[in-house]
């Protein structure tokens, strides 16, 4: 069986490293925001070319609190209006909402996925603050178009980027602040929950260090209504030994994917699009069918596992009945169509071959 993402295989090189840590952080008797937490942060907003790196419990909470920061600072108000794409993954939506702002949903771009630019400003209204972008399946958005948009009308852009760890646009960072998930499966995972926030606006990052502490910056003072949302000391340790690796890691699932590209070639098969830069960090391979089940089917029956990401439009969640009548043909076709294939940095020659093989040789 070609396993989806074999987990266990991808943090096995890494279980002597992890081991001496794990040492390390019991010898020091400090758990809770201790040097590791400290050094991840320098590591990572270092790797991504930022001021700052808020270490925070998970990829939700990121998003979450940077809207509750930007609501503490003045430059949102509850019940603003958060532009966002309708094809999303519901934790990008929640974050919005748990922040007691307003999504508004925008059709994405067949082609890539990610949001449709020429679709955002039709949408905005004088209750419009942010562009909540994602950067979904590892492709960054269009953020040169959407940072235009959002500048002539001032608004704030934020990335969501729990899928996209180390993609570069025209070889530079995005300066935008982003917010980050180390979930096991992304390219750069924990072993356990884990996010961060990025960002050069040193007053969000004063309030965001804050929000994360019960509000608190000082122990028993407490400037804002925050929550405990603290990147574990543990977590930090193993993501510090993870994350010299990641660039390495990314090239290897940029190298699967342009095979998978150029090789599979079957008409009832939608490939995704990439122009083959550094924008596309291939967290998955996503390719789309309408005949989804029976590939899958397919595939499972020759041993390759394959997963969907995701079976059901936000807007159709019973969570949100209010947009259950929305008419949003291009989201509910991506979400109907897509099939993500096996695509990690541990998958051999040999199972690439295989299921470029497989792929070539259905027939429905």
């Amino acid at each position: 069986m070609i396993k989806f993402l074999d987990l266990n295989k991808i943090n096995q090189p890494y279980e002597n490293a992890f081991q001496n840590k794990l040492k390390s952080v019991l010898d020091s008797g400090w758990y809770v925001l201790g040097k590791e937490v400290k050094l991840f942060e320098q590591n990572f907003a270092s790797y991504c070319d930022a001021k700052h790196c808020i270490g925070v419990g998970n990829g939700l909470d990121a998003l979450t609190l940077i809207f509750k920061a930007y609501i503490e600072l003045g430059k949102m108000q509850k019940g603003d209006e958060v532009i966002v794409p309708a094809n999303t993954y519901i934790a990008t939506i929640l974050s919005i909402i748990q922040a007691d702002l307003v999504p508004v949903l925008v059709e994405p771009q067949l082609e890539t996925y990610t949001i449709n630019p020429s679709l955002i400003a039709e949408k905005i209204t004088n209750k419009t603050r942010s562009i909540l972008v994602v950067n979904l399946y590892g492709q960054l958005a269009d953020l040169d178009t959407i940072n235009e948009i959002a500048k002539q009308h001032n608004l704030i852009v934020v990335e969501d980027a729990a899928q996209s760890h180390g993609a570069v646009l025209n070889n530079k960072k995005s300066k935008n602040t982003q917010a980050y998930s180390f979930y096991p499966g992304k390219n750069l995972g924990a072993l356990g929950d884990a996010g961060a926030v990025i960002t050069n606006d040193d007053q969000l990052a004063e309030i965001l260090f804050s929000l994360r502490n019960y509000g608190s910056q000082v122990k028993y003072s407490n400037d804002f209504i925050g929550v405990n949302s603290r990147l574990d000391e543990l977590q930090a340790a193993f993501l510090n030994v993870k994350l010299c690796n990641l660039d390495t890691e990314n090239q290897i699932r940029k190298d699967i994917a342009k095979r998978y590209l150029l090789e599979i070639n079957n008409d009832n098969v939608i490939l995704p699009f990439w122009d083959f830069s550094d924008n596309h960090v291939f967290h998955l391979f996503v390719i789309r069918t309408p005949k989804r089940r029976e590939l899958q089917d397919y595939l499972k029956q020759n041993g390759i596992e394959t997963l969907i990401h995701y079976p059901v439009a936000p807007h159709l969640q019973k969570a949100f009945t209010q947009w259950n009548n929305l008419q949003l043909p291009i989201t509910e076709k991506i979400h109907d169509e897509v099939l993500s294939l096996p695509i990690s940095p541990v998958m051999t020659v040999e199972e690439v071959d295989f299921v470029i093989q497989k792929m070539n040789s259905w027939i429905f």
